[in-house]
């Protein structure tokens, strides 16, 4: 075993979006383990858009805790357990990730249980937009859905999520030709609007003829108030991300004002809300075993973007940020 590691830190606080500089790869010792705890050799890490927020130091209301310069970095991982309280060899998920080893209490590992046919998969994030399609914005049958940054790791899921559980049409939007293709290509979209290529409320109408009945919102901003002048009597929408407002380059990333037509929402009974996994305990098991269902059925894909080898992962989150991931982003060591 090497004696040392590989993590990734916090350099200094950006101004504006993070760059690569403003993350710093550096070497320790291996971290031994304390009582309770267990040495994790981790093989994945997510790179989640969250850690604007964490960074921009605006976390109110925020359940995880905000990173200083010299803080390492932290996420969603999956490991192989080395050694500890728990079975040696065996596949663990914990949030110590941006590191080569971790040392997470054996009561924070999920031991995984091969649920999912593809460990990795465990790191994909959708489950809020699940929970989004089934509590707060439930799907009925011939409903035609928008989900609003389609090409992330959320919105990639939402779609297709969407259609299983009824929809008839399925639109997305996304700032990139490719992408946009690849939305109707691989995951389904029966159409997709290109933010940038002209008034985003034209081109949404030119998508959605017949309007919208369910949003899964993952941006705010014009997107979200364009989908509320789209929305037909009844609908729902779900606000499951506020990229919008967490990828300003002028806002820290705690806050994404938006204008909405609250005329619009009062006339036609439009109802919206946001949601928040704290909420629904119970989604995250019922979206797993269906996700697993789906899988093994060849129903749904879960996309994502490797970023290969640790040397790479301190421009990740700017990767990122800059849009140059389709689906989730996960680093592979």
């Amino acid at each position: 075993m090497n004696a040392t590691h590989r993590l990734v830190r916090l350099a200094r606080r950006p101004e504006g979006l993070p760059v690569a500089g403003d993350f710093e790869l550096v070497e320790e010792p291996l971290p031994r383990p304390g009582e309770g705890q267990v040495l994790v050799r981790n093989t994945h890490f997510l790179v989640f858009p969250g850690l604007r927020t964490l960074i921009g130091g605006e976390t109110r209301d925020v359940p995880l805790p905000p990173l200083h310069a010299g803080d390492v970095l932290f996420g969603p991982a999956i490991g192989e357990v080395v050694d500890g309280p728990l079975e040696k060899g065996r596949l663990v998920m914990h949030l110590q990730g941006w590191r080569e080893y971790g040392v997470p209490a054996a009561a924070e590992c999920r031991v995984l249980d091969g649920g999912l046919p593809d460990p990795v998969a465990y790191l994909a994030q959708g489950s809020a937009a699940y929970g989004a399609l089934t509590r707060l914005a439930p799907v009925r049958e011939g409903d035609t859905v928008l989900v609003t940054g389609a090409a992330g790791a959320v919105g990639t899921l939402a779609g297709q999520t969407a259609r299983l559980l009824g929809a008839a049409r399925v639109v997305g939007s996304t700032g990139s030709p490719a992408k946009a293709e690849r939305l109707r290509r691989e995951l389904g979209y029966d159409a997709a609007v290109l933010r940038g290529a002209g008034p985003f409320g034209e081109l949404l109408a030119e998508a959605a003829p017949d309007g919208v009945d369910v949003v899964v919102d993952t941006v705010g901003g014009e997107q979200l108030t364009a989908a509320v002048l789209a929305a037909n009597r009844g609908a729902r929408i779900a606000l499951v991300g506020a990229l919008d407002g967490q990828l300003d380059p002028d806002r820290a990333g705690g806050s994404a004002p938006a204008v909405l037509d609250t005329y619009r929402l009062l006339t036609r009974s439009v109802t919206v809300a946001g949601y928040n996994g704290v909420d629904h305990q119970d989604v995250e098991a019922e979206w797993e075993e269906r996700f697993g269902e789906w899988l093994r059925a060849g129903a749904i894909r879960f996309p994502y973007t490797p970023v290969r080898g640790m040397e790479r992962a301190p421009g990740a989150l700017p990767a990122l940020i800059a849009g140059e991931s389709f689906g989730a982003a996960v680093v592979e060591l």
